[in-house]
């Protein structure tokens, strides 16, 4: 429905294609409310406990806000809606399960960059290549950080090659690719994805504009991604598409 066959080949071949405009204005605006009420929840604790830093939630200058979709039913729905179930249904076939969601929020002027790696090389153990989905919630751009992919054929790595990654000292990022490739950035307007497999090098810089960047990064897995003793889900695995039909799973909001 939203795919076409040139963008399927590409991120076949060169694991990612560019979705310009698909997340409809609506949904767009319910994930940026969303996104408010959760950072103002991080500021509030932070402010009562008079720190500046919580985990790796800096005050006003970055946050990660991990696993939300399940406790707000405006994120629920897009997750598990006919977009999403089109991108899976192209990427990773008829079966598909949610992995893991979170912002990424680089506040005006001191956001900080991450380094090229790949998505599985936070895993820690071997495991089938997952679907990343980085939703613009803001126009994106060189200057406000936007995320820049490293296509397969730039340094002849094949879909399925998982790299050593050292931790960069100072920002404890994990850092996979040290080479002089500039990459491909997503010079994309608020409502586009940005989609690239778990084994795609990406990286993205500072925030150097007046205004904050924000982006949605929904995450989806071909089978349940165990932990390394195969004793538990490394993070989550909620059914999306079951023989390619979409499903949409019960909760309660809270």
């Amino acid at each position: 429905m939203y795919i076409n066959d040139a963008q399927r080949e590409q991120y076949r071949n060169e694991g990612f294609m560019i979705l310009e405009n698909v997340i409809r204005p609506d949904q767009v605006e319910g994930l940026r409310e969303e996104c408010q009420r959760n950072i103002d929840k991080y500021d509030a604790e932070m402010e009562a406990k008079g720190v500046r830093v919580q985990g790796i939630n800096h005050y006003k200058k970055r946050y990660f806000i991990p696993r939300r979709g399940m406790e707000s039913p405006i994120i629920t729905d897009f997750l598990f809606s006919e977009l999403m179930g089109d991108i899976c249904r192209a990427t990773l076939g008829d079966n598909a399960f949610l992995f893991h969601e979170q912002y990424v929020v680089k506040f005006a002027e001191v956001g900080t960059k991450f380094g090229w790696h790949q998505d599985s090389g936070y895993i820690g153990h071997y495991h089938r290549p997952y679907l990343s989905c980085w939703c613009a919630l803001d126009d994106m751009s060189i200057e406000n950080g936007t995320v820049s992919v490293l296509p397969y054929s730039a340094i002849g790595m094949k879909p399925d090659d998982l790299y050593d990654h050292e931790i960069e000292a100072g920002s404890n990022d994990k850092i996979g690719y040290q080479g002089d490739h500039p990459g491909v950035p997503a010079l994309v307007p608020s409502g586009s994805i940005v989609v690239f497999s778990s084994r795609t090098f990406h990286r993205s810089g500072p925030n150097t504009t007046a205004k904050v960047r924000r982006c949605y990064l929904a995450q989806y897995s071909a089978e349940p991604i165990m932990n390394r003793e195969g004793t538990d889900f490394w993070a989550q695995a909620i059914p999306v598409l079951q023989d390619g039909k979409l499903c949409r799973p019960d909760f309660a909001a809270t």
